[in-house]
C-alpha cells in the first residue's frame, strides 16, 4: 500500500487530463492509487467516509466516456468532497453525531456539477460539526491533522479538504467558506483556496450553517486548479433561491469564470515585462496591527514586494470596521445557524434520544446528545440575540455594522484599488488543543476574513511563505476582489505562481 498515489507525479490538473486523454494512464489506475494513499496516511484524519466500490465505478464510468472521446473536462481527475455536501451514496455527516450514519437521497448540485464533468470522488472529507469552526477540532470523529506538523491544526471548517489536497491524496477537493472556512486551511495547510462572490455556486445539498455567508468553494494546489473546479461548480442554480443569475449585468453562466481569467492573462501577456502593470493592490493598515504575528508580516511584504516587481502599484487603504467585524459574524452567523438547525429535533431525521417521557424531553435530549460543545455554543448565543427584547439591540445593529462593512469595501475598490491583498490569518497554525481553556479565542483568528464574508466578495488564499524557525509551517496571502471578479483573481494569483514556487512545496519540503 502506497502513500504516493500516481497522480502526484503531474503538477496540474491540466498536465493529468492529458495523460488520461492519452491513454497513458486510466482513471481506475488513479482511482485505486489515490485509496490505497487515502487509507496510508489515516493519521490525518481526514476522509470520514471512503468507499472503494463507489469510487471505482465512477472511475471506469471516465475511463469509457475517456475512451468514446465525449469525456468531460474532469475526467478521471481523483476529489474528494468536504462532509457537507449531500451525496448518494456516501455518508452525510456534517462530522456531527446528529446525523451519524445519514445518506442523502440526492446529490448536491456541487457535488453532482463535478460529477457530470467526471471527476471521481474518494470520498467524504472531515471538518468542524456543521463547519462552525477554525481549526477542524469541533469534528465529532476526532480533529484532522495538518501534514506539516502532525500536532498542529490544518484550520477550519473545511480542514479535511486542506489536509487531503497538502498531503497530495487527491488533486483537489471541495469546502465551505462562511467566515474564513476555505481560504484559512488553506493558508495554513499551504495550498491555494478560492472563496467567490455569494451566489456564484449553488448552495442545494449544502448542509447549512449561516444562510446569508455560506458559500462552496474549491481548495487545490494551483491557481489554475482551482480554475477547473470552479468554472465547473458555479452557475445559476433554479433549486437555489440565493443562486444568482446576474451581477451588475454580468450572467452567472458556466464558463464565466474561465473567460475572464482567459481575457486577464491575455491583457497581462500584452504588458511585456510587466505583466501587472497598473494594477493598484490596495494594502488594508488595520490588517498589520500589533496582532499580527512578525514571520506572517514578513511572508506577506515580501510577496507585496514580489508583486510590485511585477508591475503592480501598492496603495494604502483603510477599512476602519475591520475589528467590528468579529462581534459582527458572531452575532449574525449564530443567529441563522440557530434558526438553519432547529430542523435537526430528533423527529423526522438524525439523532433520536433512547430514552424521554414527552415529546418536549425527546427534542431537548437527541438536541444535547446530538450537537457538538461549538454547535450548542452558537445555537444559544443565536437564539439569544433573536429573542424578544434583544433582537434590536443585537442582530438588527450587526445588519447595521453588516451594511458599513459592505460600504468600506465598496469605497476602497471605487475610489483607490483594483484589489486588496492581505494575511489570510494572524499566526501559522496553532497546536492541537491550544485555545481548549477559551474557546472563543478561535473566533478573533478570523479577523482578516470575516468582513469578506459579510460583504460576500470574492477572495482567495494563496501560499507565500513559511513562519520562523522555531515553527516553519505555511503562510497565505489573501487577495481580495469584487464581485464577480473571481476569474481576475485567480489570473493574478497564476502571475504570482508563474514567478514563486510557494505553491510546490510539499510536506518535508521547505
Amino acid at each position: 500500500m502506497s502513500s504516493t498515489p500516481l497522480h502526484s507525479e503531474f503538477d496540474s490538473i491540466q498536465s493529468l487530463r492529458t495523460a488520461l486523454q492519452e491513454r497513458k494512464l486510466s482513471a481506475r489506475e488513479l482511482a485505486a492509487s489515490a485509496l490505497d494513499a487515502a487509507q496510508a496516511r489515516n493519521d490525518l484524519n481526514a476522509f470520514l467516509h471512503v468507499d472503494p466500490a463507489l469510487t471505482l465505478a465512477q472511475a471506469d464510468a471516465a475511463d469509457k466516456l475517456l475512451a468514446s472521446g465525449q469525456a468531460g473536462t474532469l475526467a478521471g481527475i481523483p476529489i474528494a468532497h468536504k462532509d457537507v455536501f449531500t451525496t448518494q451514496g456516501w455518508r452525510t455527516t456534517a462530522a456531527s453525531k446528529m446525523l451519524a450514519g445519514y445518506i442523502s437521497p440526492f446529490d448536491a448540485t456541487v457535488v453532482s456539477r463535478l460529477q457530470q464533468a467526471g471527476a471521481v470522488s474518494l470520498g467524504k472529507l472531515n471538518c468542524d460539526e456543521f463547519a462552525m469552526g477554525s481549526g477542524n477540532e469541533n469534528s465529532a470523529f476526532g480533529p484532522t491533522k495538518n501534514p506539516w506538523d502532525l500536532t498542529a491544526v490544518p484550520g477550519g471548517s473545511s480542514g479535511g479538504s486542506a489536509a487531503a489536497v497538502a498531503a497530495g491524496l487527491v488533486m483537489a477537493a471541495t469546502g465551505t467558506d462562511t467566515g474564513g472556512s476555505v481560504r484559512q486551511p488553506a493558508a495554513l495547510c499551504g495550498v491555494s483556496g478560492i472563496k467567490p462572490t455569494y451566489g456564484t455556486v449553488s448552495r442545494f445539498g449544502m448542509i447549512a450553517y449561516g444562510s446569508s455567508l455560506d458559500q462552496a468553494g474549491p481548495i487545490a494546489r494551483h491557481a489554475k486548479d482551482l480554475l477547473e473546479l470552479l468554472d465547473t461548480m458555479s452557475g445559476f442554480d433554479p433549486r437555489d433561491s440565493t443562486s444568482l443569475e446576474t451581477c451588475d449585468g454580468i450572467e452567472n453562466a458556466p464558463g464565466r469564470i474561465r473567460a475572464d481569467f482567459n481575457a486577464t492573462i491575455q491583457s497581462q501577456n500584452a504588458g511585456g515585462g510587466k505583466p501587472l502593470a497598473g494594477l493598484r493592490i490596495g494594502v488594508p493598515t488595520e490588517f498589520f496591527n500589533g496582532g499580527l504575528a512578525s514571520d506572517v508580516a514578513a511572508a506577506v511584504e515580501a510577496a507585496l514586494q514580489t508583486f510590485e516587481t511585477l508591475g503592480a502599484l501598492r496603495v494604502s487603504i483603510s477599512l476602519p470596521r475591520t475589528e467590528l467585524s468579529i462581534p459582527t459574524y458572531y452575532v449574525i452567523a449564530p443567529a441563522e445557524a440557530s434558526s438553519n438547525l432547529s430542523r435537526y429535533d430528533g423527529v423526522r431525521y438524525g439523532h433520536r434520544a433512547a430514552q424521554y417521557r414527552d415529546l418536549a424531553e425527546m427534542t431537548s435530549r437527541s438536541r444535547t446528545e446530538g450537537f457538538g460543545p461549538e454547535v450548542l455554543r452558537r445555537i444559544m448565543v443565536g437564539t439569544y440575540v433573536l429573542s424578544h427584547g434583544y433582537y434590536d439591540a443585537y442582530y438588527l445593529q450587526a445588519q447595521r455594522v453588516r451594511r458599513m462593512i459592505v460600504n468600506d469595501f465598496q469605497q476602497a475598490f471605487s475610489h483607490q484599488c483594483d484589489v486588496i491583498m492581505g494575511p489570510v490569518t494572524p499566526t501559522v497554525a496553532k497546536h492541537i488543543g491550544d485555545n481548549r481553556e477559551d474557546p472563543t479565542a478561535d473566533w478573533l483568528a478570523d479577523v482578516y476574513t470575516l468582513g469578506v464574508s459579510l460583504a460576500g466578495l470574492p477572495a482567495m488564499s494563496i501560499p507565500c511563505g513559511f513562519g520562523s524557525p522555531q515553527r516553519p509551517l505555511p503562510i497565505g496571502l489573501q487577495i481580495i476582489g469584487n464581485y464577480f471578479s473571481e476569474g481576475r483573481l485567480l489570473a493574478i494569483a497564476d502571475r504570482f505562481q508563474q514567478v514563486t514556487d510557494w505553491h510546490q512545496r510539499t510536506p518535508g519540503q521547505k
